[in-house]
């Protein structure tokens, strides 16, 4: 398995790596993230978390014959004690693929730069 991630990963990104790779055994888990970018918003005015949104991208042969939408309620039902904790996540963005559907359009990580 492929992981790609900031480096010392959180409490929170580390939960979601367990969950995920635990149920679904991907080919390639990278996460990142992204909290930085929306530390100014409202909603995470008085939020302490440095956790709270992640970019997730997922290739695991468990999405085989499922729709996007299944996909992405899997992963949801994966995270939902994270989610709804005080100062857990907040936002996911995910990106859910077989490994055919990967070697086809890989994802490759977002940088900083782009």
């Amino acid at each position: 398995m492929s992981t790609h991630s900031k480096p010392t990963p959180g409490p929170m990104e580390r939960l979601i790596r367990e969950n995920i790779a635990d149920t679904l055994k991907p080919t390639v888990l990278l996460i990142d993230n992204e909290s930085y970018k929306h530390r100014h918003h409202a909603a995470m005015r008085d939020v302490d978390s440095t956790e709270t949104h992640f970019r997730v991208t997922v290739v695991s042969d468990k999405f085989s014959g499922q729709s996007r939408i299944q996909r992405q309620r899997l992963i949801y039902s994966l995270l939902k004690a994270e989610m709804a904790m005080e100062g857990g996540i907040h936002a996911l963005t995910l990106v859910t693929k077989t490994p055919e559907e990967y070697e086809v359009v890989p994802v490759a990580p977002k940088s900083d730069a782009s």
